[in-house]
């Protein structure tokens, strides 16, 4: 099922959500693809896989926010929906990448960018945004550049 698009693999787990009667994970599923169809509807666009996993990364983040400013607040309820919510958005991304594979492509980048210091942050960067999108979080991998180039 990994080989199909993005939007076939929600939509096949949305119709399993419904048989299962598992409302919870319906409800999430449907916030995702409520998501991808706004854009495609706002930009008039169809939308792809590599576009899909933007808006999957943006979700994944905002539920992590989410959960963080729920339990600083002790609302352990909201929490645990924004969790289990960032579980199924989870499903649906790639396998994250390891520390090991961050670093290579970081240095390839650097190295294919000719990137010499800080001030070449946006081209490294540039190059490593596709590569790593919905795969790691990407403002770490920033910090990481900045570190490495500074």
């Amino acid at each position: 099922m990994a080989d199909f698009p993005l939007k076939i693999r929600l939509t096949e787990a949305m119709k399993a959500a419904m048989r299962a009667q598992d409302k919870a994970r319906l409800s999430a599923i449907r916030m995702i693809i409520a998501d991808i169809k706004r854009i495609e509807i706002d930009e008039r666009i169809d939308v792809d896989d590599a576009r899909a996993l933007i808006v999957l990364d943006k979700i994944a983040k905002q539920r992590r926010d989410s959960i963080n400013q729920f339990r600083n607040a002790e609302r352990h309820d909201l929490a645990d929906k924004e969790a289990f919510e960032l579980s199924v958005v989870e499903e649906f991304l790639p396998q994250p990448l390891s520390a090991d594979e961050i670093a290579a492509l970081i240095d390839d980048a650097i190295a294919t960018s000719g990137a010499q210091s800080a001030a070449d942050m946006g081209k490294v960067m540039a190059l490593l945004k596709p590569a790593m999108q919905g795969r790691a979080d990407m403002s770490i991998i920033s910090k990481q550049v900045k570190t490495r180039l500074g």
